[in-house]
């Protein structure tokens, strides 16, 4: 009754997600801290204050710590990782000690930025941690068999970082980070309404248009959406039409940077391991999976199918859980 429990945590730029075996996801928040700008105190957290981004007085300050996968502003993750920790102990209940946490880090990611995040989540209150490559959390929470010695392909494009990891056996046999994702694909839109129409608008209407009206380069029916933001010439409200076809063209950029990024490994891929990829195809993890045409998309970009996995914005949080039960001998592959 009073053993510790194993939690995982997927510490991403734009959510903060905690899986436990027992009752899987039971925290997933928007990686957002709203601090008392003279106290530097908590006032929110996550969802509650995400609602304050671009709209909060000059008394408070509304930061997001994490930036492209790895922390940006030690202090203020601190403080988010706190919260989260006693709200998951909350859910938990108290019968619980300490937890043991695994945490992902960036394939990418220094020494200096992994101990970091080691650092972070020991102070929050952790027992024991244990760090996990995301591409290999992504791969287990999609279910794929990473410890058979066959290529398991997974693109995890979150909101700082885009993935891809060719797993074998356990281990990475070869992959590649790129710091293009769902953050940047927003930059993008706010840059090309901006261009176009002398519009500025904020970050989260930006990501309503990516969710509502963005595409992967492929034909579609055009849809439209009325948006509203500040005219630069006049300073005042203003509100457009924005098109489909427009974010596309804003998108493609960015998508051109993360299929580079994924042709790049398979390119470093065994030639013996290149032929399961044919059969297995390419896993999507995260929630770039879920831009629209992203699928039809890519399969057509790299000539072999693409699959979106089970829960894509959940898999690297349900890997991480999951991969407790496999320190060992992850461990030993690793090495």
């Amino acid at each position: 009754m009073f053993s510790a429990i194993d939690i995982g945590i997927d510490l991403g730029t734009a959510n903060i997600l905690v899986y436990t075996k027992t009752k899987g996801i039971i925290i997933n928040e928007p990686s957002v801290v709203a601090l008392d700008a003279k106290t530097r105190a908590v006032l929110a957290i996550g969802t509650e204050a995400k609602a304050m981004l671009g709209k909060a007085p000059d008394s408070i300050l509304v930061i997001r710590p994490l930036k492209d996968g790895v922390i940006a502003d030690s202090d203020a993750t601190l403080d988010l990782l706190k919260a989260v920790m006693q709200r998951a102990a909350k859910q938990l209940g108290s019968a619980y000690r300490k937890p043991n946490v695994m945490v992902c880090t960036p394939s990418g990611a220094t020494k200096v930025e992994r101990r970091a995040i080691h650092d972070a989540v020991k102070q929050s209150g952790a027992k024991t941690v244990h760090l996990i490559e995301e591409t290999v959390a992504a791969a287990i929470g999609a279910e794929l068999p990473i410890s058979e010695p066959v290529a398991s392909v997974i693109v995890d494009i979150g909101g700082g970082t885009t993935e891809v990891g060719i797993i074998s056996f356990g281990g990475v046999v070869s992959s590649n980070t790129v710091k293009v994702a769902g953050d940047r694909m927003d930059e993008d839109i706010i840059q090309y309404v901006r261009k176009q129409y002398n519009v500025l608008i904020g970050e989260r209407t930006a990501e309503n248009i990516k969710m509502e009206i963005g595409y992967a380069p492929v034909s579609h029916e055009t849809e439209n959406m009325e948006i509203r933001g500040r005219d630069i010439m006049t300073g005042l409200p203003k509100t457009i039409t924005l098109s489909s076809l427009e974010t596309q063209e804003a998108l493609k950029e960015s998508l051109s940077a993360i299929l580079e990024c994924i042709r790049a490994t398979l390119e470093n891929c065994p030639a013996e391991l290149s032929g399961d990829m044919v059969d297995q195809g390419v896993v999507i993890s995260g929630g770039g999976a879920l831009l629209k045409g992203m699928q039809e998309w890519l399969s057509k970009e790299i000539s072999v199918p693409v699959h979106i996995a089970p829960q894509p914005l959940e898999s690297v949080a349900i890997g991480t859980g999951l991969s407790l039960n496999m320190i060992k001998q992850l461990e030993k592959m690793s090495r």
